[in-house]
């Protein structure tokens, strides 16, 4: 079995609108901040070096994450949505089917035909508890001006067909699972009033998870391979930060 990790790092710099402050506190600063801790001098730890660590500023949408029902709102068809510290872990793990929309154009809203093309495309139907992956290309401009702007994204009827058909998690390998913020503001300026985020808007309605931020989808086969992001428990958020991962063989 190959382990293919789908995660992007979470880092200083990062291709985010609000993005991780990260300060990296070395072994010598260790031997000074336990030493005060015990009570000892710096000098009681071999070559004056304890132990390293980091000290994080970040929100709980940063880096690869997992999108709970309460991201979306607080109701989900009249029932309180559950946090991420409640999703059934179940719908974090499941075979996996990887969807390639990197021919279309970036900026693309994809439909629920366009989801439906790109499963004929490799002679798959959904079933209940697949884990479908929105491939984009944009995980290639990490670090770039373009990362926020050159993702395709799903429309409410792309996410609403998916999810009517028992998928309960998707993930996509861009900043959010929509299409770009700008695309979606011309949209609405247009008279679409469902385009602003109308993937997440539709969570409203039925139950699904998101994962964000993906990469190297362009690693995995379509189909026959095993996803597992599990989301890190944090009581009551709308978010949990994961190490997205795809067994294959």
């Amino acid at each position: 079995m190959k382990i293919i990790d789908l995660s992007t790092p979470i880092e200083n710099d990062a291709s985010e609108p609000f993005p991780p402050q990260i300060i990296y506190k070395d072994h010598a600063n260790g031997a000074e901040r336990l030493g005060k801790l015990a009570g000892v001098d710096p000098d009681a730890f071999p070559d004056r070096m304890a132990l390293a660590t980091e000290q994080i500023t970040l929100t709980t949408h940063t880096g690869t994450h997992i999108d709970s029902p309460y991201h979306y709102g607080p109701t989900v068809g009249g029932k309180r949505a559950r946090t991420v510290d409640e999703v059934p872990l179940d719908w974090c793990y499941g075979p996996g089917v990887r969807l390639d929309f990197t021919r279309y154009p970036e900026g693309s809203f994809l439909t629920d035909r366009d989801v439906m093309r790109a499963l004929a495309d490799i002679d798959h139907e959904i079933r209940p508890g697949e884990i479908v992956l929105i491939q984009t290309g944009t995980d290639k401009y990490w670090k770039t001006d373009r990362y926020m702007t050159a993702q395709s994204g799903l429309t409410r009827s792309g996410t609403q067909w998916l999810v009517e058909r028992g998928v309960r998690c998707i993930g996509i390998d861009a900043w959010g699972l929509d299409p770009p913020v700008g695309k979606m503001a011309e949209a609405y300026r247009a008279g679409d009033t469902e385009s602003l985020w109308g993937s997440h808007m539709y969570g409203r309605e039925r139950e699904y998870l998101q994962i964000e931020k993906l990469a190297n989808l362009d690693k995995l086969p379509a189909t026959g391979f095993t996803v597992a992001a599990f989301p890190v428990k944090i009581a009551g958020a709308s978010a949990g930060w994961c190490r997205a991962v795809a067994m294959v063989g």
